[in-house]
């Protein structure tokens, strides 16, 4: 995982109808809440955290091409 600048693109591939109220609050933090819904966010360790909690939920891409880290699914 790195925290130097970049951007990362959070697609949700999972719905959140079945998680934990935390995690359904993480994922409109994140500006998700529907299957198919992403964002581009900066890459720094706060934004990460909250990918970590709903990694599940979530693929992760980086801009540019690269593919810094990827959800479960």
């Amino acid at each position: 995982m790195s925290g130097t600048g970049g951007r990362i693109r959070v697609r949700q591939v999972r719905s959140g109808a079945c998680c934990a109220r935390d995690q359904k609050a993480t994922l409109v933090a994140l500006g998700l809440g529907r299957i198919g819904k992403q964002r581009i966010h900066p890459d720094n360790p706060q934004i990460r955290g909250m990918v970590h909690k709903v990694t599940h939920l979530v693929t992760v891409e980086g801009e540019g091409g690269a593919e810094p880290s990827r959800g479960s699914r």
